[in-house]
């Protein structure tokens, strides 16, 4: 089988290097990459993106053996309909180790053309920290690396210094742009960077919140044989992700004219305010995946497809859906319906199999970040709970439990949680568990247990098991 290079793709580039990518893993690559790839076929957009390995040890090296090239396979539904589609990404010109070449790293910074900056080094990796004393050698977090790119920058001739930048982190964490140029703005405090250039960050980079949203399985190992068959190539980085796709950026929408997605058919969306996007991602997909967890599990479902393709499960998420959490969000009836059937389409996505055990970790915390709003919300609206979301609460602390007719139950969390629950479940009046579970203002931000509707509903659905 031939190895995977432009010679034997037929896919070489002269195009400028407009964007400086931080990350090499699988999302990015499936999710921004291809975008990228997609804008170079249908828009003038007209660029490549060099990559920067944020940690020392990555996938670089593979994937600069591949001259950068690699195929992202789509597979999933998409308006009830079945996608299978492979795409070659060309665009990528290679992967930079700065711990092995920190001066070919800071160098990037002297390209004209670079117009834009991503990352994705996980939740973990806008942080900010005083062990990097200064950038005489490779920085060890991401905003530190970064800090001293913008500073190099800062530093060439007016012609580049002055060409503006983007920055746009999909990092899975609340206001991911402002939390990063806080961390820039520490190091030039801790490195006494001039004041010149602190007014040249403001003048020429805008930093933008976003928020991304794809499933990404990643490499598909289980049928590689037949994928590598199909392209014709010895392709080791595949990466495998869902029809959906969904980027809101914070910005102008004069971003358009330099990431011209409207113009590719693209879910993307560039809106003063990406708050309504996160609240409907939170609250619907993720929201969903966390109160049917417990639920579809004390039923006997192991995997979400199995779950939703049984019609009387179905129903139950339908109506949790639509007449319980969408309510509840403040925006377009008509967009959150669609996204409803987005997500419903996902969830029976054939070509991925999502097991609830890996959704149970840290059940209750997201329980209080995804569901609860929408219960309380629901009440202040309507003035009674949500009794769909009230079962799920119920399962929840059934599944808490820790066992279930006689099985372990696959309940992962803090140690301190589980002892809880478990000590809860010692009280033999349901009552009282419900009471105990609902009081515990650590776990819910608040005392529940005063809201005497919400307890008396917990407590009739304890007295049973849930199957």
């Amino acid at each position: 089988m031939r190895s995977l290079t432009r010679q034997n793709s037929n896919s070489k580039s002269d195009r400028a290097v407009k964007v400086i990518q931080f990350g090499e893993g699988n999302f990015l690559r499936a999710f921004v990459d291809w975008m990228l790839d997609i804008l170079n076929e249908k828009t003038g957009f007209d660029g490549d993106v060099q990559i920067v390995q944020p940690i020392e040890n990555g996938m670089g090296e593979l994937l600069n053996k591949q001259e950068g090239l690699y195929h992202v396979l789509i597979q999933g539904l998409e308006g009830n309909k079945q996608v299978d589609t492979i795409r070659l990404i060309k665009n990528i010109k290679s992967v930079i180790n700065p711990y092995t070449d920190y001066n070919k790293y800071l160098k990037l910074a002297e390209n004209k053309d670079l117009k834009l900056i991503i990352s994705n080094t996980t939740e973990a990796g806008i942080v900010f920290s005083e062990l990097d004393k200064d950038f005489e050698s490779t920085p060890i977090t991401y905003p530190g690396k970064l800090t001293a790119l913008l500073y190099y920058r800062f530093s060439q001739k007016q012609e580049i210094k002055n060409q503006p930048l983007v920055i746009i982190p999909c990092e899975l964490i609340e206001k991911n742009g402002d939390k990063l140029k806080k961390c820039i703005l520490q190091y030039a405090d801790l490195w006494e960077l001039s004041t010149e250039f602190m007014d040249w960050l403001e003048r020429n980079i805008t930093f933008c919140n976003s928020l991304v949203d794809r499933i990404v399985p990643g490499y598909p190992k289980e049928t590689i044989s037949e994928i590598k068959a199909k392209i014709g190539f010895d392709d080791s980085m595949v990466v495998k992700a869902e029809p959906y796709h969904l980027w809101a950026i914070e910005g102008s929408k004069e971003l358009y004219h330099l990431l011209p997605f409207d113009k590719a058919g693209l879910k993307v969306k560039i809106v003063d305010d990406i708050h309504p996007f996160r609240i409907r991602k939170v609250r619907i997909l993720n929201g969903v995946h966390t109160a049917m967890m417990a639920y579809a599990y004390l039923r006997g479902f192991r995997a979400v497809k199995e779950t939703v393709e049984d019609p009387q499960m179905a129903e139950f998420i339908k109506d949790l859906i639509f007449e319980e959490i969408i309510p509840t969000i403040d925006l377009p009836k008509e967009e959150l319906v669609e996204f409803a059937n987005d997500v419903m389409d996902r969830f029976r996505n054939p070509f991925i199999h999502h097991e609830w055990k890996s959704i149970a970790l840290n059940s209750v915390s997201k329980f209080k970040v995804r569901v609860l709003p929408s219960m309380l919300d629901y009440k202040a609206a309507n003035g009674n709970l949500p009794i769909k979301l009230v079962m799920a609460m119920a399962a929840l602390f059934q599944f808490y439990k820790g066992t279930q007719n006689g099985e372990t139950l696959p309940v992962s969390d803090d140690e301190e949680v589980i002892a809880f629950f478990q000590n809860a479940w010692q009280m033999e009046n349901p009552n009282e568990v419900a009471k105990t579970i609902l009081a515990n203002a650590e776990l819910w931000g608040q005392d529940l247990s005063s809201d005497q509707e919400l307890l008396g509903l917990i407590a009739g659905y304890l007295t049973k098991e849930i199957a």
